[in-house]
């Protein structure tokens, strides 16, 4: 008597789904991986100053210079990120070239 798929048929079939799954969820990762990435560019002198600055007022230390420079970090990510940037012209725009 036959049940409609074979044994080997079902386990193929699960590993087939079980894959897919790993495979979707390697997408999702390697999208959310890109956005950080964009933002970091993007923040990440901002975000470094800000800590610098914590640290030192932590330690009992003045703050202002960094901060001053988180401060110019981030007026210069905002003017990048009103820019329009292309693949050609990335890092004039973000100033990655030069780092």
């Amino acid at each position: 008597m036959q049940h409609g798929r074979s044994y080997s048929s079902l386990v193929m079939a699960h590993k087939f789904h079980r894959g897919q799954g790993m495979t979707e969820y390697i997408i999702i990762v390697a999208l959310i991986a890109v956005a950080a990435i964009g933002v970091y560019s993007l923040l990440g002198k901002t975000v470094r100053n800000q800590v610098s600055g914590i640290a030192h007022e932590v330690s009992g230390q003045s703050s202002s210079q960094q901060l001053n420079e988180a401060r110019s970090s981030a007026r210069r990510s905002g003017t990048v990120a009103r820019q329009d940037v292309n693949l050609g012209n990335y890092d004039e725009a973000t100033e990655s070239g030069s780092n």
